[in-house]
């Protein structure tokens, strides 16, 4: 069996690459684990993950929190708000299948965009947690 943080980025990247407004979106499925060198913009990369077990004598579970990124090279914030946006509503609150576990529940608890003088880009970011039983 795959370690539930891999099985939650897969059901994530499922869920956003099969939403076809956001892919537009983004010019094409440009949702990457991490991004290659010559990747066009804008796109989403997946950032930090944190696993904590919260396992009992007779339940056995995660709660997980990972980052998204939105990377934008256009004039201004709206193209990286608008596409954090859709990220969010198609996670948030949604379930997602897993293989051999169940998602109790996924909820973004923060969203933050700016601008990176360093990359002249738009950077956002958007932190969810999920929390992950395994199936009996």
């Amino acid at each position: 069996m795959s370690a539930p943080a891999n099985e939650l980025q897969a059901a994530v990247f499922a869920a956003l690459a099969g939403d076809a407004a956001l892919v537009a979106m983004l010019g094409g499925a440009r949702i990457h684990d991490h991004a290659p060198a010559d990747v066009a913009f804008p796109y989403i990369t997946f950032g930090r993950t944190s696993v904590y077990d919260w396992s009992t004598g007779t339940e056995s579970g995660t709660e997980q929190l990972f980052t998204l990124h939105v990377w934008s090279k256009a004039k201004g914030k709206k193209e990286a708000l608008d596409i954090m946006e859709a990220a969010k509503a198609r996670l948030h609150d949604q379930s997602l299948p897993l293989a051999g576990r169940t998602l109790v529940n996924c909820r973004m608890e923060f969203a933050e965009a700016r601008h990176d003088d360093d990359l002249s880009v738009y950077h956002g970011l958007l932190r969810f947690r999920a929390v992950v039983e395994e199936n009996a």
